[in-house]
């Protein structure tokens, strides 16, 4: 080889700092300007645009379809209608089983957090920009009238030279339509969307908020006082769901601008912590603050409510529906009762030193037990709530800002219940069970059983032992009846709520149930309610003997039943009378509900009619067995009775 060109080098050094240097400049510069193409849309311009990827580690040769890679898009949003888009929201239709790790001036609508997986398609919310304002009223000024998203994150499976372009994108608020979107190359996906003629709202063009949405529980956040460092907050808890309900709710939210919680009054953090404020920015710039009052510093913070004897507490409680241990119940029960209220005080960082900058918590999540999942959307900026006057004054006061977070409930795929249900039948000595690990299978046992075998008929007296204490009930009753017996025994179903509804007895005019509640768990429910939605014989309902029943409202053929005064707590399992030999009690609730024929004509009690086709505990959805108890041994017995009477009918006659 010869010498190498030394006047050469610095000019090659030179072109292999720019290869590095340029790809990462161009990664890091701030996107270009909406293609012309979003002018000659009269609506909302939506765009995604595919700007880069590449392999990541581990190497998959032999499973190609995992093989993750990062990519990096833009989602343009461009508001060129005649009316301001307010709380704007985006569905882009992720199919590469994505997980997003970043989006810039965006989170998830359904208060999941980052980084998240986004696989099955997600809902953009803009923040902190919620609205896009018109270009009419702006002069044309696409800061103001568009904004884009940059979003990061890892695909699966889609290599170069293939773009992982989503199925599609739309826009998701209300009153508009979006067509199919439009490919531009490999990489750019577009559309139009624009206002839908036939759609009726009741918002006009000069309203200054959107109006407050109706959902299964509403979250307010209202500002009640602001200053230049701080605020106060009360947060509202409302179910509005006739059978939801949360037991101990936990409610989370994300701070987005390094606030923390100074103070409170109604509800508390489930931690107490300060840590990430001493060693972080709050602590540098509240320098003079005394960290040791302050309550919590976490961006995620977990609030819980007050026990009731905290009501009352000067310091703790004093503020409207708090303090009753994380109780809410449906409005269907005790409309009192329905609504959770706190107070916080927060500090906030700058730059938002200024009592008009006020930003609510984002990615709101809420959760109790043995109760239904929420899924929360982003807080939207309605007109500001109103309270009553503390003076006691005939007025209101007005907040000074006020968002509301509309959750609904959900049932996540996968997901397991937490109550089963058993039937059985007047005319069939053998009680139909709960499903096989109904509500999950254990993680350790004493002894092998089958997760997929179906369970075992039982005699009535087995439902009153655990589980783990019928398999000599079981087996016995298995070999008395003559029926078959996996090899190993199925597991058991794990509830800790189980119900029992039993066919009692029908007749011409009328027939009867028998409801009993079992709980195994060692916890108790206070106030509480199961509900039976009936395809048929509800209208028929007449009465509960031992519980109030009542048929409710805004929930077809649904019967909802609670503890009547006195008898509304249903206590925790308990030790038999000797814990050495005896199984544990649960704790039992019972009652029998009668039924008229004469508003259900044609029903068929025996035939399935009488069994309801959905249960509730506490507003979680049951699970119910895969068959009904049938009316052949009772026919059988029937049958072989009639036989033995006439055979004596007839000895007698031969011996007159």
């Amino acid at each position: 080889m010869g010498t190498p060109n030394m006047a050469f080098l610095p000019l090659f050094l030179l072109s292999i700092q720019l290869a590095v240097v340029l790809p990462q400049a161009q990664a890091q510069s701030t996107p270009a300007a909406p293609a012309p193409a979003a002018d000659a849309c009269n609506g909302v311009f939506l765009s995604y645009a595919y700007t880069g990827g590449a392999k990541l580690p581990p190497t998959l040769k032999s499973n190609p379809t995992r093989q993750p890679y990062r990519f990096e898009s833009t989602l343009t949003i461009v508001n060129n209608g005649l009316d301001e888009l307010k709380a704007w929201r985006v569905f882009v239709g992720f199919q590469h089983d994505e997980f997003l790790v970043s989006a810039s001036g965006a989170v998830l609508a359904d208060g999941t957090s980052l980084p998240g997986g986004v696989g099955n398609g997600t809902l953009f919310a803009g923040y902190p920009s919620t609205d896009l304002k018109t270009a009419v009223e702006t002069a044309g000024d696409m800061t103001q009238m568009s904004t884009q998203i940059n979003l990061v994150g890892t695909q699966f499976g889609v290599g170069s030279p293939n773009v992982p372009m989503p199925a599609n994108i739309s826009l998701a608020n209300d009153g508009f339509v979006c067509p199919k979107p439009a490919l531009q190359g490999k990489s750019l996906m577009q559309v139009c969307c624009t206002k839908d003629p036939t759609f009726k709202t009741n918002i006009t063009v000069d309203d200054e908020f959107l109006p407050r949405r109706s959902g299964d529980l509403t979250i307010m956040y209202d500002v009640t006082r602001t200053y230049d460092l701080n605020y106060w907050a009360q947060v509202t808890i409302s179910n509005h769901n006739p059978l939801g309900r949360l037991d101990n709710w936990q409610l989370s939210w994300v701070w987005m601008r390094d606030e923390f919680i100074y103070t409170m009054k109604g509800a508390y953090p489930d931690l107490v912590d300060t840590s990430d404020c001493i060693f972080g920015r709050q602590g540098q710039y509240y320098q003079d603050l005394d960290f040791s009052t302050v309550l919590n510093c976490e961006r995620s913070p977990t609030i819980i409510d007050l026990p009731l004897e905290k009501t009352n507490d000067t310091t703790l409680g004093m503020v409207p529906f708090c303090c009753r241990d994380g109780t809410i119940l449906p409005p269907s029960m005790d409309p009192s009762k329905s609504v959770s209220a706190f107070q916080i005080n927060v500090f906030k960082m700058p730059p938002d030193l200024n009592r008009s900058q006020l930003s609510p918590p984002q990615n709101w999540k809420i959760s109790g037990r043995l109760n239904p999942d929420y899924k929360c959307g982003p807080p939207v900026r309605v007109s500001p709530s109103q309270f009553p006057d503390s003076s006691g004054l005939p007025l209101n006061k007005t907040a000074f800002a006020s968002w509301q977070v509309v959750c609904n409930i959900t049932h996540p795929k996968g997901a397991i219940p937490k109550c089963c249900v058993s039937f059985s039948a007047y005319y069939n000595e053998s009680v139909m069970p709960c499903k096989t690990c109904a509500c999950g299978c254990p993680s350790t046992s004493s002894r092998t059983c089958s997760t997929t075998a179906p369970a075992l008929l039982l005699p009535s007296q087995a439902l009153l032992v655990p589980f783990e204490n019928r398999t000599n009930l079981a087996n016995a009753w298995a070999d008395l009846k003559h029926l078959p017996k996996p090899n190993p025994l199925p597991c058991g179903d794990n509830c800790g709520v189980s119900i029992n509804w039993h066919l009692y007895t029908d007749y011409s005019r009328g027939w009867t149930a028998r409801i009993t509640i079992f709980n195994w768990d060692d916890f108790s429910f206070a106030d509480w309610f199961a509900a039976v939605e009936m395809d048929k014989a509800a209208p028929g309902f007449e009465k509960a003997y031992s519980f109030n029943g009542s048929a409710v409202t805004g929930a077809n053929n649904t019967i909802l039943m609670q503890g009547v005064t006195g008898l509304n707590y249903l206590v925790a399992e308990t030790d038999g009378a000797d814990p050495q030999k005896d199984p544990r009690v649960p704790g039992k609730q019972q009652s029998v509900i009668s039924f008229t024929k004469k508003n259900t004509p044609g029903i068929n009690v025996a035939g399935g009619d009488g069994f309801p086709t959905r249960v509730y505990f506490n507003g979680e959805e049951c699970s119910l067995p895969s068959v009904l108890p049938t009316s052949d041994a009772y026919r059988k017995g029937l049958s072989t009775s009639f036989s033995v009477l006439l055979a004596v009918v007839v000895f007698l006659i031969m011996q007159r």
